[in-house]
């Protein structure tokens, strides 16, 4: 996986719902498609234009983490779903600063040296959540994140915010299902759920 700016990404839970999708338009039918990412394997099956994806195991689970930014101090919690992420729950997703907060987290000295995906999130039901994401590579906010909305809905059961299976919908209005037990650095049978076209 390649991001906007040249370099390589470990993993995009996107990009491999797309790839599972490609493989069927190829007449790839071994079910799961199963393809080699820096972050690991990942299996996928396809029904009709919805694809889902058992992810790798997460790690680097911390919760609590506290920066300094400019005027205010954010409390994130990080895991490592495929790629490297920080999480802040806000109770106003709209009002977030994605652009400018995002790239202060995501050049952060406490993700250093790799840096990390920046993720802004607000929950919005029992299962159901709403996330903005600063990705690395894009330098930007982007319209999805695949391995963002996996790290949000784990961190977010894990301060018993939502149960699974969470539905999270990112900034281009995609619905994406997250499954997984367990709650942290614990968690387990993790897949990523969502349409294709």
């Amino acid at each position: 996986f390649f991001n906007a700016d040249g370099s390589e990404a470990e993993m995009c839970g996107n990009g491999g719902r797309c790839a599972v999708r490609f493989a069927r338009h190829l007449g790839i039918e071994s079910d799961p498609v199963s393809f080699e990412t820096i972050a690991g394997v990942i299996d996928g099956s396809i029904e009709g234009s919805v694809v889902k994806l058992r992810m790798t195991e997460a790690f680097g689970f911390e919760a609590g983490v506290e920066v300094d930014l400019v005027g205010r101090r954010a409390t994130l919690d990080r895991l490592n779903t495929g790629v490297p992420h920080a999480v802040e729950f806000v109770d106003d997703i709209e009002g977030a600063d994605v652009a400018g907060e995002g790239c202060l987290i995501r050049y952060h000295e406490a993700f250093a040296p790799a840096g990390t995906n920046a993720n802004f999130c607000q929950v919005s039901g029992p299962h159901s959540l709403i996330l903005r994401t600063y990705e690395r590579g894009v330098e930007d906010e982007t319209l999805a994140c695949g391995t963002g909305a996996v790290a949000a809905a784990i961190l977010a059961a894990t301060r018993g915010l939502v149960e699974p299976p969470v539905e999270v919908r990112v900034k281009s209005g995609e619905i994406l299902t997250i499954f997984f037990t367990g709650r942290g650095g614990d968690a387990a049978d993790i897949y990523m759920q969502g349409e294709t076209r």
